[in-house]
């Protein structure tokens, strides 16, 4: 099983960002790991990397779990290679009133969108800082930035993960490690992204063209600042259609 490819793994490799960094990726000579709470979801992604000359793998992956992520990590290094891209993209974007926010519900967003970035960042570190290469990227949102109406859980859980990202990224920076917070402010063009127009009464369909974010526009930023040299290293990116308002 062992690959001469560099290696990507992605967290959270959902069908729409997480499956187009994997493309992007294995397009780009890396061979890639998928990891989701339900590993069969990755089944049909990693059949179309193979079928199409690339080298994928799907896993089943709790990464709130911390034994899951350190067991998972080992079995890559041990089986596959070194691993010299580590993506965080989990999710948990839900909309509560403040007043309906249980302790529940807060506890387990924070876990879904912070807890599992700071897990796989760190078991991330523990093995790249000793070979003094790799890259650790996290996924925000627009969340990570402002707080809104209804989101008090969400936001709090992606203000948190900014805030891992950006003491990563002072502390391993020195080790050549590159660490990065992608701040996505907009929507994305994912079925959940269009229901929430439909329940609106808006038809997704008649947006003027490039109002929803494309995964692959996403997976390319992800590329580019993996590429990035050195000397000129991003720290946080924020990406959006031209047309979105900030």
């Amino acid at each position: 099983m062992s690959s001469k490819q560099p290696v990507c793994l992605i967290i959270g490799a959902g069908d729409y960002i997480g499956a187009a960094i994997a493309r992007r990726f294995a397009s780009g000579g890396y061979t890639v790991c998928l990891g989701r709470r339900n590993g069969e979801k990755c089944k049909s992604l990693v059949e179309e990397i193979n079928a199409s000359g690339g080298i994928a793998y799907g896993y089943s992956l709790d990464a709130r779990e911390e034994l899951q992520i350190q067991e998972r990590f080992a079995a890559i290094e041990d089986e596959i290679g070194p691993l010299e891209v580590v993506i965080s993209n989990a999710g948990g974007n839900v909309n509560f009133p403040i007043r309906e926010t249980t302790e529940r519900v807060f506890y387990k967003v924070w876990k879904m969108a912070c807890l599992t970035g700071f897990l796989s960042g760190r078991e991330a570190a523990r093995y790249m800082v000793p070979r003094q290469k790799g890259s650790i990227f996290f996924t925000g949102a627009t969340a990570s930035l402002r707080g809104g109406s209804g989101y008090a859980a969400f936001a709090s859980a992606k203000f948190g993960l900014r805030a891992l990202a950006q003491s990563m990224a002072r502390e391993l920076g020195p080790e050549n490690i590159h660490v990065a917070h992608l701040v996505i402010d907009s929507g994305v063009d994912t079925e959940f992204v269009r229901d929430r127009y439909r329940d609106r009464g808006i038809n997704p369909d008649k947006l003027p063209q490039d109002t929803l974010m494309n995964p692959a526009s996403i997976a390319e930023a992800y590329w580019q600042l993996h590429m990035q040299s050195r000397d000129g290293w991003t720290h946080e990116m924020d990406i959006r259609p031209y047309a979105e308002k900030f």
